[in-house]
């Protein structure tokens, strides 16, 4: 199939971190339109990010927030403690420079490789004439370990991007996450970045968007194609909700008109509808 014929992919960093841990569960997840249903605990932890993020966006537009802080009484415990934290966060058009900053909540960019559209959205950009800082909220309890987010692609694609679409030197991007919801109090966790690492990320990203460009000729021209698996044995597999699918008794009167697998998953080309994934 000639580049042309495949259409352009909005992929978010949770479509990329999917990719790389289990090529076949992307194939799934994405392509097949097979999912589960969440865990009740899960959902309600879901729900909670989302209210926290929406109070984050109408703090920083100025618009009021006491009425969703009286009506629940977490996301009061969380801003209050975040305000008590990071007081300089939460103070509108000044950075760590004392200059005047731009600031906006639930940044969009955009960064066109070949037939794929990578999509980042920021809780919080901040950015003035030196640096920029990208700002990402996190409402789950335990905090993983730093070199877990190292490799994460939010991470890495995230700063990417935000290298390649301003004129910023890498020297001058970093980006914070902050755990709103830690043990005792927030806490958060601060990546700078460089030129070397800029260029570790493009090649990095280069491998993995060809593969990807190569699992999907074949599985256009094939429908008998199936992308890459991880072995049966890992840890991952084996937790996996796939797992029956890939190697169990699984045959095609299994599928009905809801699995079907000659068209792309409309979550894969609209953003607006990819969840944050845990990371």
């Amino acid at each position: 199939m000639q580049d042309s014929q495949v259409p352009i992919l909005r992929l978010s960093q949770g479509h990329l971190n999917l990719l790389e841990l289990c090529p076949r569960k992307f194939q799934h997840t994405f392509l097949e339109k097979l999912s589960s249903p969440l865990n009740p605990e899960y959902e309600e932890k879901q729900k909670l990010g989302s209210r926290f993020h929406l109070l984050m966006q109408q703090q920083e537009m100025g618009l009021p927030i006491s009425t969703f802080l009286q009506e629940d009484e977490k996301l009061g415990q969380l801003m209050t403690a975040f305000a008590k934290a990071a007081p300089e966060i939460l103070a509108p058009n000044i950075t760590p420079n004392n200059s005047e900053a731009f600031r906006e909540s639930e940044h969009y960019r955009t960064l066109q490789i070949k037939n794929n559209l990578l999509t980042v959205i920021y809780d919080l950009l901040i950015a003035d004439e030196q640096q920029a800082q990208i700002l990402d909220w996190k409402t789950y309890a335990n905090p993983p370990s730093r070199r877990h987010l190292e490799q994460n692609w939010q991470t890495l694609l995230y700063i990417f991007v935000l290298a390649e679409t301003s004129d910023y030197l890498p020297e001058n991007i970093s980006m914070t996450y902050w755990f709103v919801q830690s043990k005792d109090k927030p806490q958060s966790m601060k990546f700078t970045y460089s030129t070397s690492q800029h260029e570790k990320i493009r090649k990095k990203l280069t491998q993995l968007l060809t593969r990807l460009s190569n699992y999907l000729e074949n599985y256009y021209q094939s429908q008998e194609f199936e992308f890459p698996q991880i072995p049966e044995s890992s840890k991952t597999c084996k937790n996996c909700n796939y797992f029956t699918r890939c190697y169990g008794d699984y045959t095609e009167a299994n599928l009905d008109g809801s699995d079907s697998i000659n068209r792309i998953d409309a979550n894969l080309l609209n953003v607006a509808n990819i969840q944050e994934v845990s990371l």
